[in-house]
């Protein structure tokens, strides 16, 4: 089948807004070269359990490829009509399964080294768009929080040695009620400017007391899916002839309600999390991980406005096999390590939140908790510096945000 024989029914296994989404954009579907649509697909497809701005972002490109006129199409789609694809892939479902098409795809460009074209083609078409595509002025400038070292006494390295050259070294910031206050300004925010899933709280332990305007996961309160999935994973790693690209795929075709998510809960942010936990490596054995990989990938997809991320004592590294086994028991804790864990994962937030839109007038601090270091980068701030004037993180706040 090839795009231009598309039909309404194609798409009856779609989610309901899915569906209707891509019924009513059928005319240019029919247009596209199957190198293309297919991904396009797996987008809309997914479209009902995706964020505010991914929807807006989906909705703003299928706006502007039914603007183009032919000549237009032809220029910007040359490169992916170029590309060639088997017999038995153009027969698959790739409009009913376009992630299992992708997959195949992707084998059959390597295998014809079409790989480089392929990618080339993408970079031009994102080119494309971009210009074509206007970009909405935030409201309030793009917060980011990180707080890293909690259950760790003292620290005698140097901390956020990735971040300093970029803003200012706080080295005299009063601890008192520290948590408390980066959460009121994050609480603040929500109040003042309600965008959904627009401003986050993010735990690497328990959810400290916060206010219910706020996105929030925790790697607490997702244990029992954790080891839900954990029992999963072992049970598929002990089929017969089971390897890592077959688990990756069993693991792709989870539900939520697989794992016993979905109860009174939004269906957006349990899609979500399940992605974290099946997509990401690592997330489902250590707290750090799970709580960088979970900024990493709010911030690329839901793009929030503010973002607090508290970064929690993982388990010590063990044999992989033994973590896994064990997954139910008490894990002995690595303060020091997780630590170094978190100074890394605040240098990758900050990292992801500068390649969003506004970044120009972005703020982000980090903070050694319950200690007096503290670093923030802001417009109004010099960068490579230092301050040794003691003040409250109140103080600091006002410096970092006004």
């Amino acid at each position: 089948m090839q795009p231009s024989d598309l039909q309404p029914e194609n798409f009856a296994a779609y989610p309901p807004l899915a569906r209707e989404l891509a019924v009513a954009h059928l005319p240019i579907f029919r247009k596209l070269p199957l190198t293309f649509l297919s991904s396009l697909l797996l987008q809309v497809i997914d479209y009902d359990f995706r964020f505010p701005e991914e929807r807006r972002a989906i909705d703003q490109e299928l706006s502007c490829l039914s603007s183009l006129d032919p000549g237009q199409l032809d220029g910007w789609f040359a490169p992916f009509a170029k590309i060639s694809l088997s017999p038995k892939l153009e027969r698959m479902d790739w409009a009913g399964r376009p992630a299992v098409f992708l997959e195949e795809e992707s084998a059959w460009l390597w295998t014809t080294q079409q790989q480089d074209a392929f990618r080339a083609a993408a970079m031009e078409y994102q080119t494309h768009l971009e210009s074509a595509v206007a970009v909405a002025p935030l409201p309030v400038c793009r917060l980011g929080i990180a707080l890293v070292g909690q259950g760790v006494s003292t620290w005698d390295a140097p901390l956020f040695r990735n971040l300093r050259p970029h803003g200012t070294w706080f080295r005299e910031v009063g601890a008192e009620n520290g948590l408390a206050a980066l959460l009121g300004v994050v609480e603040s925010r929500a109040s003042a400017h309600p965008v959904p899933f627009g401003h986050w709280y993010i735990d690497g332990g328990d959810l400290a007391d916060h206010s219910d305007g706020l996105t929030c996961v925790s790697w607490t309160a997702l244990r029992p899916v954790r080891s839900a999935l954990l029992n999963y994973m072992q049970k598929q790693i002990q089929q017969p002839g089971m390897g890592p690209e077959q688990l990756r795929t069993n693991l792709a075709q989870l539900q939520p309600a697989d794992l016993g998510m979905g109860v009174n809960s939004d269906p957006v942010l349990d899609r979500f999390q399940l992605k974290i936990l099946t997509e990401g490596s690592g997330t489902q054995i250590f707290s750090t991980t799970f709580a960088q990989w979970t900024a990493r990938e709010a911030l690329r997809r839901a793009q929030p406005l503010t973002m607090l991320v508290r970064f929690a004592p993982r388990q010590r590294q063990r044999p992989m096999n033994e973590m896994l086994s064990n997954a139910g028991a008490a894990p002995e804790l690595d303060p020091a390590g997780s630590l170094v864990d978190a100074d890394m994962g605040a240098w990758y937030q900050w990292i992801n939140q500068q390649r969003l839109p506004g970044y120009d007038r972005s703020v982000f601090i980090a903070w050694f908790e319950g200690h007096k270091q503290a670093l923030v980068i802001a417009p109004t701030l010099p960068r490579g510096t230092q301050s040794n004037t003691p003040m409250d993180i109140q103080k600091l706040i006002s410096l970092a945000v006004g």
